[in-house]
């Protein structure tokens, strides 16, 4: 039964959340859009996709730079804390991906493929029964492997644990519609 106090979530809800993001200057114009999906197992935990698509625009070179990207990915996610009324919810997410870019210089075009794999903390805050705002606070670990066509594959690997950050300096922010 549902609490008429607060938000809950119970097996078989469902979840869209995500994210647009668009920036421009004088030279620069960017944008990039980030949808996610979930499914919930139990009251806690949910499994779900995402993707991750956009593009930018660099003016500042000549010739203009071109960028474009998408990605997928899967992700499950684990609710530990309720506040305030069960509209604060904080949760982990560990999440595995694919993407792939492409650059354009000119003639020359350049694509890397790559995988992430992460563990992110954030927070959501009902102020309906049915949204949210989302804030994407931290990627506590992070490992990237980046593969280029024209050039060597990268490897990077980031744990963050530290505790003296500002987790509101860089927030990522977005919306959740639960149905």
């Amino acid at each position: 039964m549902r609490s008429a106090k607060g938000v809950s979530f119970e097996e078989g809800d469902m979840f869209v959340e995500g994210g647009v993001s668009v920036s421009t200057d004088d030279v620069t114009t960017s944008y990039s859009i980030n949808p996610k999906f979930g499914y919930f197992l139990s009251d806690k935990v949910a499994i779900g996709g995402d993707l991750d698509f956009g593009g930018s625009k660099d003016e500042s070179t000549s010739p203009d730079t071109k960028t474009n990207f998408f990605g997928v990915g899967a992700f499950a996610r684990y609710y530990f804390l309720e506040l305030s009324q069960k509209r604060f919810k904080a949760y982990g997410d560990v999440g595995l991906g694919y993407s792939h870019s492409r650059v354009e210089v000119g003639d020359v075009d350049n694509t890397t493929n790559g995988i992430k794999a992460n563990l992110t903390l954030g927070v959501n805050y009902f102020f309906t029964k049915k949204f949210a705002a989302t804030f994407v606070l931290a990627d506590i670990l992070t490992y990237n492997n980046a593969n280029p066509e024209n050039s060597d594959a990268t490897n990077s690997f980031e744990l963050n644990i530290n505790l003296f950050n500002n987790p509101f300096a860089q927030p990522q922010f977005g919306l959740l519609y639960k149905f």
